[in-house]
């Protein structure tokens, strides 16, 4: 593949990761002026929920199925399922088309971010894959910023747009990514599709989603239908584990856990998703309910975080291009990441905003170079019969864990909110008229918060026990984040400093003769 055909991938590939990673954050911010058109305040939570659940669940599939009948066309059709959800989405109705096309789009959304990292690993090899790589880092960064600002923009022009915007971007893609392709041939193997291990891996993964979803805010933790749940996932699991030990073609084949590394890096992946990527989702809700900042104002305020994310994951590629090895990188990376998110321990309401960005850059400069060198761990130790699988493993593990953990320290939150709440708020509600107080007869969160505006307009004495209330909550928050992220630094230092395979480059000049892929072999 000429470096030409290579930049055109790349770029295409990037484009395809920034709609799948940008459409987690996007809708956030227009959700209630999306729930105000649409009538649906009841279900509104179930716009996001959806799009996880089935991004969460679809990503394994991808990677076995590209695996078997090639890149190319399991990565079109991703593409295609998700511009035609994101044009049903924009066309909704109603909160109940709304919230069925963002399942679907969630089932292209699965596919685009897992194959994108294993396209390029089929053109170049792990030695030099950390520097192409390391832009995929920068995507997600700059995602995270991009999603809330540009969807409270298009929230106030047409909130339909915030569908519509991934047409041309995707046809763009789209159309790189098959002209591209087309001309190189993959390695595919046609055997039969693993029915039974899919019909059981994509029900467990739902019901332990519903599970750490509902559990605390729909239905109490000990409730029948949360542990029902729990327990359909665990058997749904154990019925997976078994079938893919007989399966001809086994959706995660259990034989890459035997490499220590690959069982090790899909260990830390979970880890990483349930402290450190889940802690990250709470920043802005700092800066929205303590600081009184509009959600596009907040995502404004992360713009450190990205820069040091993009700063970080470029050129910690570059360098693990040129030394060839990557663990101290995800040892270092982790150390720094436990130390953004101690930082965030101490925020306070009077907090300074440089002081604030100061702890984000930290944060993201530990992202950027923690995330792709584990992904690099992973392939660089399985099968080129596994790649696809073993890549759309450390995805699934890390949005699995983020799911897991948002939704844990959710509760965490919830429940020192209503004990600062419930200690503090009668002494407030005392220094107020008898008019004043009659409208806080509750101490629960829904009667004294519903969004930034609200807490903003409270009288003071309120308005700074609920400040403090969720600062409190924040800080309980964000050490418990920094807690699990310091279970990752012990879990890195066991990682083997293994040398990337290939010491040159598998991209060749435009000149050369029979420029092709070339396939590699594990170790």
């Amino acid at each position: 593949m000429s470096r030409r055909e290579l930049y055109t991938l790349f770029g295409a590939l990037m484009l395809t990761m920034l709609l799948a990673s940008l459409d987690q954050t996007i809708v956030g911010t227009a959700l209630p002026t999306i729930v105000g058109d649409l009538d649906g305040m009841d279900n509104y939570t179930w716009v996001v929920t959806a799009y996880l659940i089935a991004t969460t669940a679809s990503t394994p599939l991808y990677g076995k199925l590209s695996d078997l009948y090639g890149r190319r066309p399991v990565i079109l059709t991703a593409i295609v399922i998700f511009l035609v959800a994101s044009a049903l989405a924009g066309l909704s109705q109603n909160m109940l088309q709304l919230i069925l096309f963002r399942g679907l789009q969630g089932l292209g959304g699965g596919g685009l971010i897992s194959l994108a990292f294993t396209v390029v690993s089929d053109v170049v090899s792990p030695r030099e894959r950390g520097k192409y790589q390391g832009f995929f880092g920068a995507v997600f960064g700059v995602s995270s910023v991009a999603g809330p600002v540009l969807g409270g923009w298009l929230s106030e022009v047409d909130w339909r747009w915030i569908f519509y915007i991934n047409l041309p971007l995707g046809f763009a893609a789209m159309i790189a990514v098959n002209q591209i392709l087309r001309r190189h041939h993959f390695p595919t193997r046609q055997r039969r599709i693993d029915y039974l291990g899919a019909a059981c891996l994509v029900p467990a993964v739902v019901c332990l989603l519903l599970a750490v979803t509902w559990g605390g805010s729909e239905y109490a933790w000990t409730s029948g239908v949360v542990l029902g749940l729990f327990a359909a996932a665990a058997v749904l699991t154990a019925a997976f584990l078994l079938v893919e030990t007989r399966a001809e073609e086994p959706i995660l084949p259990l034989r890459m856990f035997r490499q220590g590394t690959f069982a090790l890096a899909s260990v830390i992946a979970l880890v990483f998703g349930v402290g450190m990527f889940s802690g990250i989702v709470y920043i802005p809700l700092f800066f929205q309910m303590v600081r009184g900042y509009s959600p596009t104002e907040s995502g404004l305020l992360m713009i450190p975080m990205m820069a040091g994310m993009v700063l970080t994951s470029v050129s910690s590629g570059f360098v693990i291009s040129r030394l060839g090895r990557y663990k101290w990188f995800l040892v270092t990376g982790s150390i720094v990441i436990t130390a953004g998110l101690a930082l965030f321990t101490q925020l306070h309401v009077d907090t300074p905003l440089w002081l604030s960005s100061l702890y984000l850059l930290v944060l993201g400069v530990g992202m950027g170079m923690f995330m792709q060198p584990l992904v690099l761990a992973m392939q660089n130790i399985v099968k080129v019969e596994d790649l696809g699988a073993g890549t759309s493993t450390n995805n699934f593990a890390r949005s699995l864990g983020g799911a897991i953990g948002t939704a844990v320290l959710g509760a965490v939150m919830t429940a020192k909110l209503n004990d600062e709440l419930a200690a503090n708020l009668p002494g407030a509600l005392a220094q107020l008229s008898p008019e004043q107080a009659a409208g806080f007869g509750r101490t629960d969160l829904t009667a004294v918060m519903q969004s930034p505006t609200v807490v903003a307009h409270l009288p003071e004495p309120v308005r700074v026990v609920v400040q403090q209330a969720f600062t409190d909550g924040l800080d309980l928050v964000f050490l418990v984040a920094a807690s699990i992220a310091a279970v990752t630094i012990a879990l890195t230092l066991f990682m083997p400093n293994l040398t990337l395979r290939g010491a040159k480059p598998a991209v060749e000049d435009p000149d050369a003769k029979g420029c092709e892929v070339r396939a590699e072999t594990s170790p």
